[in-house]
């Protein structure tokens, strides 16, 4: 399919549309794995619904473990639905066209809802936290108030960091054709098909790789190292035992999330041409879209997780 531009002189181009590619080498199957992957849509949606009913019903989940979790909820369901209704449109119906102002739209929400997760589970880390090492301030310290406010703050650092992402790309001028290797719209995936210098992208999406994905990482891991100091320290094997069992959906949920993006990232960055392309488009969706279809499940018996 030929490229679509349109500019006033030979040195500067701006697309007026995109094509996305989805997963390559696929095409005479594609009908058939787009089957299991709309399945898995609803049901990861249906679960995710559930899950805010129960919360919603139950007043005894009214507690700041599940108050989290509903958030990460929504911001499951939002990030799968940014991502999978236009790969099963590509499969569906062959619809690889996206405007450019679309093409942006996508970018941004995919983006701001992969760092609101991280920020999420971070948050549900410093939940486990509290409720391990100060259990009788556990309710005083996480009030609804905290929570609203440490919610809102999340999702402000992912709007406020990834705003630039649009601007940063939408400046570029292309001439490299607008054939995106992808299933979506991703920042770099977009950036490499201009002419002109994406070093600032490169380094401004690398920096709020570490601001977002350093950072939460960093939290997690020193309140789960001062969770293990705490239940080391209790001299019952049951309250050891019942203190990692609270534990236990959260860091599935953190290695369903992390593992996939950090072999993304690596791969991406330091593979070089070792690794074939379809390998990382196939590992930036399982990176996309495990979490929202695993969450429900390692947090489907919610009561189970009471602390």
């Amino acid at each position: 399919m030929s490229a679509s531009f349109k500019g006033s002189n030979n040195s500067k181009f701006q697309v007026s549309e995109f094509i996305l590619m989805g997963f390559p080498g696929i095409h005479s199957w594609q009908h058939w794995l787009s089957l299991p992957l709309a399945l898995l849509y609803l049901s990861t949606i249906g679960a995710n619904i559930l899950i805010l009913t129960t919360i919603y019903q139950d007043s005894s989940l009214k507690q700041p473990m599940y108050l989290f979790l509903g958030i990460l909820s929504v911001v499951d369901m939002g990030l799968s639905t940014t991502i999978v209704p236009k790969i099963l449109a590509i499969f569906w119906f062959d619809a690889k066209e996206t405007g450019f102002d679309e093409c942006l739209v996508q970018m941004f929400f995919i983006h701001t809802f992969t760092g609101m997760e991280s920020g999420v589970l971070m948050l549900m880390a410093l939940d486990r936290y509290v409720a391990i090492c100060y259990p009788l301030h556990y309710s005083v310290i996480l009030t609804n108030d905290v929570i609203g406010k440490v919610g809102l703050a999340t999702f402000l650092r992912g709007v406020l960091l990834i705003t630039p992402f649009t601007f940063l790309t939408k400046r570029l001028p292309y001439c490299r054709g607008n054939v995106i290797p992808h299933t979506y719209c991703d920042h770099m995936s977009v950036a490499k098909l201009s002419c002109g210098n994406v070093k600032v992208n490169a380094i401004y999406g690398l920096m709020v790789a570490l601001l977002i994905g350093g950072f939460d990482i960093l939290c997690i891991t020193v309140s789960y190292t001062m969770i293990l100091r705490a239940v080391v320290s209790l001299s019952s094997a049951d309250a050891r035992q019942k203190a990692f069992s609270t534990c236990t959906a959260h860091i599935c949920a953190v290695v369903f999330s992390y593992s996939p993006a950090f072999f993304s990232f690596f791969s991406h960055h330091f593979g070089g041409h070792t690794i074939p392309p379809s390998c990382h488009i196939i590992m930036a969706n399982i990176y996309m879209l495990l979490p929202p279809t695993m969450n429900p499940v390692v947090y489907g018996d919610t009561k189970s997780h009471n602390i």
